[in-house]
């Protein structure tokens, strides 16, 4: 007879399917950024990023224990499916999003020789990536700086929802262009969340990607 340890081994779920992603907390003190409201912050972080990392553990589940179930229909397996792709690209862009915010917004470093050699000026990949933006508001959506390990190479990405994302791209910084994100502070001014999106940034952290990135892609 197995032993109540082996059983338990044999029954835990493989880690694909453990649903134990833990939220990752605020880097910065959200009272201290300049023209996004505490109460905005809090909100998008505990009830939007912290939401979808609950609603992705209780996905992972679910399908750890549709592995058990060989008669569930196709349809409910690609619904379960679905949802895993959509949660999982909340939480890594939600994430980025958050870590790229407690700066003073001034940027410097690799990143932003390589931003300028990729777009000609940093100053027109920040209009193209503003512009971007604006095509997103009143809807939803990312607008998405994103290092392509195929590619190797820079490029702003237009994203309707959390599963748009090129192939081989690494988000180095993500702007949230879901109302969430900006309507208690601004309502509909999406140019004004803009604004202060980019007075907050921390172009360290950004920096910190695209060493990263560009560290694969050179292996």
């Amino acid at each position: 007879m197995d032993s109540v340890e082996a059983q338990e081994t044999r029954a835990a779920p493989p880690p694909a399917f453990a649903g134990q992603h833990q939220p990752k907390p605020l880097k910065f003190d959200p009272a201290r950024l300049d023209g996004l409201s505490e109460r905005l912050v809090k909100s998008h972080w505990e009830n939007n990023y912290i939401g979808s990392v609950r609603t992705l553990n209780m996905i992972e589940t679910r399908l750890a224990a549709a592995l058990a179930d060989p008669d569930l229909p196709p349809v409910v397996y690609g619904g379960l499916k679905r949802e895993e792709l959509h949660r999982t690209g909340s939480v890594v862009l939600h994430e980025v999003y958050f870590d790229g915010l407690g700066g003073n917004g001034q940027a410097g470093g690799a990143v932003r020789d390589a931003i300028t050699a990729a777009f000609g000026s940093f100053a027109t990949w920040e209009a193209e990536f503003r512009r971007t933006g604006m095509s997103l508001a009143g809807g939803s959506g990312w607008t998405i700086l994103a290092y392509n390990l195929h590619t190797r190479s820079l490029h702003t990405h237009w994203a309707w929802d959390h599963m748009h994302g090129a192939a081989a791209g690494v988000p180095l910084l993500a702007l949230d262009m879901y109302e969430h994100s900006f309507h208690m502070d601004y309502g509909t001014q999406a140019a004004r969340y803009i604004d202060a999106w980019f007075k907050n940034l921390d172009w360290e952290a950004v920096d910190r990607r695209y060493e990263q990135a560009a560290a694969v892609a050179r292996s």
